[in-house]
């Protein structure tokens, strides 16, 4: 496993993180708590020190999952977790902090994020000054190490930048999506933001394991997903038939090959969710695999037929 510096901080993040979305349960189905527990402590063992979750993902149920996963170990890893876009004005961020320290059964958050900017989904507009003012405060009490901001745009992350450091972006960001990250990467690149992609797999499509016809049960939110829709499903369908042989003549699968790819991207990691042990050990692999010139470039070309299809928007048709 490869280790990377979170932003300008003295925190060493794993360049594979543990996604704790599923483990909520909430958009996920088949969601096992015993198996996410085993999970955890898989990836741990496989090298993987960097776990993130929300406040979101279950109402808490992740974060807990995550302190029982992880019991007696807090000094062998890296805790993120983020405050909702229900809880930005600053008593509820000050308050939202302390039910996710409860819930984590710690007394400190490694990376404490802004999931969503004010105003997503209906929320209350709150002015970014007023958040991160929070932020800041908490990071002076030793409650929280480090500052993030998830799916926020360039001017977002300037206008927060402006109030107080900001050491981490969480786009969406795969081989096969890449619009959250085209007016965002060079300024991370230039400001020594660490960009930590979520949905590097998108949702699963880049492992090859889903063919015409599938069909998610109620509840799972890749039955809106962008990516498994129409003629953008089969262009990835396409892509990933090109992808097969790079993946078999450098001895990987092609989730660790996209997988790969995204954390040869200078600061980038990988957020990557997990339902059982075996897929925990193999996500961790990608931390080690490391691909030639010719191979990324590649990857990138034929990535991109189907990235480059996509319109402006978020991958899910919400």
């Amino acid at each position: 496993m490869r280790y990377k510096k979170l932003g300008t901080t003295s925190i060493e993040v794993s360049a594979v993180i543990f996604g704790g979305w599923q483990a909520g349960k909430e958009s996920w189905v088949g969601i096992d708590d015993d198996a996410q527990i085993a999970a955890h402590r898989a990836a741990l063992d496989a090298g993987v020190t960097t776990f993130d979750t929300a406040e979101e993902y279950g109402a808490g149920h992740s974060e807990r999952i995550l302190a029982k996963a992880l019991a007696g170990e807090r000094e062998r890893i890296v805790i993120l977790t983020k405050v909702s876009w229900n809880n930005l004005r600053r008593e509820k961020v000050f308050e939202a902090c302390e039910r996710s320290l409860r819930n984590l059964g710690t007394d400190r958050i490694d990376l404490y994020q802004i999931h969503w900017p004010a105003g997503s989904f209906g929320s209350e507009v709150v002015p970014i000054e007023e958040t991160m003012g929070a932020l800041v405060d908490l990071k002076a009490q030793g409650k929280i190490r480090a500052i993030g901001v998830s799916n926020f745009d360039r001017a977002q992350i300037e206008a927060a930048s402006r109030v107080g450091r900001v050491d981490s972006l969480q786009p969406c960001y795969s081989l096969f999506f890449r619009k959250a990250v085209e007016d965002t990467l060079s300024y991370c690149q230039e400001n020594v933001i660490s960009v930590l992609a979520y949905s590097p797999l998108a949702q699963g499509l880049l492992t090859g394991k889903f063919g015409r016809g599938h069909v998610f049960a109620e509840g799972d939110n890749r039955v809106d997903n962008r990516l498994f829709k129409g003629e953008t499903f089969e262009k990835a369908l396409a892509a990933l038939d090109e992808l097969r042989p790079i993946a078999a003549r450098n001895g990987v699968t092609l989730a660790n090959l996209a997988l790969a790819w995204l954390l040869a991207q200078e600061g980038v990691c990988a957020i990557v969710g997990a339902r059982n042990e075996a897929q925990a050990r193999e996500n961790a692999r990608a931390g080690d695999v490391t691909l030639g010139a010719a191979d990324l470039a590649e990857i990138d070309r034929i990535g991109r037929v189907v990235s480059d299809s996509l319109p402006p928007g978020l991958m899910w048709d919400w």
